[in-house]
């Protein structure tokens, strides 16, 4: 029998929610080269961290599992903050 190569271990997350993910980070990338900058980063950043929390909120049981639930947490918040942070200090925008 093939090893064959899963989109997610049985400990990691599941397939469905990282499919979802994925169409969300695809979306992003449309908005971008429409030129909806600012709709693609916050789609983007709303989607980090939204992931970093689902892990941070449901631990284990999380959807979303690449690490630990710490570095899990701390990456998809903190992308998602710093995205919004750098996009809007580019342009002027007060937070």
């Amino acid at each position: 029998m093939k090893n064959h190569p899963f989109v997610s271990e049985a400990h990691e997350g599941k397939p469905w929610f990282e499919w979802i993910v994925a169409a969300l980070v695809v979306v992003s990338g449309v908005l971008a080269v429409l030129g909806y900058t600012m709709a693609a980063t916050v789609l983007i950043s709303v989607t980090a961290i939204v992931t970093g929390l689902v892990r941070l909120i449901m631990r284990e049981r999380s959807p979303w599992k690449v690490r630990s639930v710490a570095f899990d947490s701390f990456i998809g918040i903190c992308l998602g903050v710093g995205l919004l942070a750098t996009y809007f200090s580019v342009y002027g925008i007060p937070l």
